[in-house]
């Protein structure tokens, strides 16, 4: 599996991502984990487009110091910053589309255990209320028991091969609280913002290369365990 690190447009990204990934398909490159440090982004679904209220928003995104983006894939609108890391794995799979569930569910069990590694324990599921609402969505539990969304994820397929996607917000939430709040407004979605969280809520000293070294670890694991099961 070839490790990576990357800084740059998520928007500018996601097409040679996707190139990359037909040919880790074909077999001319090997599995990829790359972590990316993101700009502040906000990245909008289809549907957020199609809402009469999209333009009010993306005035709200740039109100914020936040770009605007049009995803092709994903559900409703999430925003990043520089403290947040966005974890993409490629891999070669013969049947990629079967175990689409089934990989949202192994890897929302892993990024929780991740989460508890770190310190701050956490559960999948979607919370009341949560932006861009997902069924495995990764939630951690702040000090008071208040439970917030820390991690999202996605995914793309090809022929061939699978794209896994977890977007892991380390630090400094208030931001990206303060925007989306202003963003679902605009599109008359309700979101509670008391939803949007962090690691350093439950770790206050996190840092981020403190996560990227509990993911590495956590997805060489996983790939050990894929090899151990072909041989």
């Amino acid at each position: 599996m070839l490790i990576e690190r990357h800084l740059g447009s998520v928007a500018e990204d996601y097409e040679s991502t996707l190139s990359r990934l037909r040919r880790v398909a074909s077999g001319d490159e090997q599995p990829i984990l790359r972590f990316s440090r993101p700009g502040p982004i906000v990245g909008f679904g289809r549907r957020d487009e199609l809402n009469p209220g999209f333009d009010a928003a993306r005035q709200a995104c740039e109100v914020h110091g936040f770009v605007p983006w049009v995803r092709k894939v994903g559900g409703r609108a999430a925003a990043y910053h520089s403290d947040c890391m966005i974890v993409d794995h490629l891999v070669r799979t013969q049947d990629p589309t079967s175990g689409t569930m089934a990989r949202y569910r192994s890897f929302g069990r892993l990024w929780a255990r991740i989460l508890d590694g770190l310190g701050m324990p956490a559960d999948v599921g979607e919370l009341p209320g949560e932006y861009c609402a997902g069924e495995y969505s990764v939630h951690g539990i702040a000090p008071g028991g208040q439970k917030v969304k820390v991690v999202g994820t996605a995914q793309r397929v090809v022929s061939g091969a699978w794209w896994f996607s977890a977007g892991v917000v380390v630090s400094r939430p208030e931001p990206l609280r303060a925007v989306l709040d202003d963003v679902y407004r605009a599109l008359h979605i309700p979101m509670d913002p008391r939803t949007v969280g962090s690691v350093s809520m439950a770790v206050p000293e996190v840092r981020w290369d403190d996560v990227e070294d509990a993911v590495l670890e956590a997805y060489e694991e996983w790939d050990k365990r894929c090899v151990d099961d072909m041989s």
